[in-house]
């Protein structure tokens, strides 16, 4: 998946455990661990903002894009082929 979740570099940052941020910003420590270890497949923004100001940080310091590695050439053509 391109966009990895760094909340755990967060909390830690923060010294915060995900419980407390639980209890913080009301949302389930169930939701709140499935985001946490990169299965959530969508996140609401009243969501993020809530994690945002509980943690007083920025979405981008949340969620970072890493781009898919590209096949080298050679695979490209010989798929095509």
């Amino acid at each position: 998946m391109p966009i990895l979740v760094k909340l755990d570099d967060m909390l830690y940052a923060r010294r915060m455990t995900l419980t407390e941020l639980s209890e913080r910003i009301g949302i389930a420590l169930a939701n709140l661990s499935i985001l946490k270890t990169g299965k959530a497949r969508a996140i609401r923004f009243s969501t993020l903002e809530a994690i945002c100001e509980a943690m007083q940080c920025q979405p981008g310091d949340l969620l970072e894009f890493v781009p898919a590695l590209e096949e080298p050439e050679e695979k490209q053509v010989e798929q095509s082929v």
